[in-house]
């Protein structure tokens, strides 16, 4: 029973983020975003599949070009977890509790609410978060680093 948390969906992030700041600069074969991710190219050309049948990237088979389909303020944070965990819930509730325990006969009907309410408000947070946002701050942070190393620090 894996409990480790998939991280599909912030590496499908990584993915759309590195296709728009390497444009025209790299090959964006899956070999370098993988290293990017530090994951197996396998993962990275899975993740792509997804995203291009979602209309999030067009890639050309055996070419090493993909490249956004929307401008990245026109894709939501929403719409990339969209195209890789469909409808998949944020939590999950252990369905095996003892029904005859106080806690294991009312936990999942309770949580159940809660989870809920903290889903809404998680995927209105994503709608209204553009991929664009994302690249923003990446490039920012960057530029604080660089000032940093210039200044020796």
């Amino acid at each position: 029973d894996n409990m480790k948390i998939s991280t599909r969906f912030s590496d499908s992030i990584h993915i759309l983020a590195f296709i728009n700041i390497y444009q025209g600069t790299i090959p964006l074969t899956s070999n370098n975003i993988a290293s990017s991710i530090e994951t197996s190219p396998v993962v990275v050309r899975r993740l792509m599949s997804a995203l291009n049948k979602a209309g999030l990237i067009n890639t050309v088979h055996g070419a090493a070009d993909p490249a956004l389909a929307k401008s990245p303020e026109n894709i939501s944070l929403y719409d990339i977890f969209l195209a890789i965990e469909g409808d998949a819930h944020l939590f999950t509730i252990d369905e095996r509790t003892n029904p005859q325990c106080i806690v294991g006969g009312n936990i999942q009907e309770t949580l159940d609410g809660f989870y809920q309410q903290a889903e809404t408000a998680a995927k209105a947070k994503l709608a209204k978060t553009s991929l664009q946002d994302v690249i923003d701050t990446i490039r920012v942070k960057q530029a604080i680093k660089d000032a940093k190393k210039e200044r020796g620090n």
